[in-house]
């Protein structure tokens, strides 16, 4: 199970588990959890060592998604992620890119869901320089939150 903790402790916690730890990063909303992401981060951690997750807040997802979104708040999203056991850490970022955050904690390994190309993945620049790895992993088809709100929606105006 892992831990919520903010961002200044975590690069603490990165800098000194580095030495003996391959850590990776991932990052998304994570608004409704569902099979995919499950899967996604269980494929995730099995990159290294140690895998942190990178959660926007609640208003980053409002500029990213819509004035609709998150259906969850950022307590919520964090809590349930942290309660994976494919997950270390959670933390959160307020800007719309997890850049930032990639910058400080320097992992070794950043990851993305398929739908995203290596050479597009923000912060890949970053850990390719430190000579980490940017991986792209499978995504699953059909499973994503949008499309959950979508079928929500058409059962909602039945």
């Amino acid at each position: 199970m892992g831990q919520f903790v903010d961002r200044r402790e975590l690069k603490k916690i990165c800098e000194s588990l580095k030495q003996k730890k391959k850590i990776v990063f991932t990052n998304g909303c994570f608004d409704l959890l569902h099979v995919g992401h499950v899967r996604y981060l269980q494929e995730a951690k099995k990159q290294g060592d140690i895998l942190i997750v990178g959660i926007n807040t609640d208003a980053s997802v409002k500029r990213l998604k819509g004035p609709q979104r998150p259906l969850q708040t950022e307590q919520d999203r964090a809590e349930i992620l942290s309660a994976l056991e494919c997950v270390d850490y959670v933390a959160l970022f307020e800007e719309d890119t997890p850049l930032r955050l990639i910058q400080e904690l320097q992992p070794q390994v950043l990851v993305k869901g398929g739908d995203w190309k290596p050479d597009q993945i923000i912060g890949s620049d970053v850990v390719l320089a430190a000579g980490g790895k940017v991986l792209s992993l499978n995504f699953i088809e059909g499973r994503s939150t949008t499309n959950i709100i979508g079928r929500m929606d058409r059962v909602d105006k039945k």
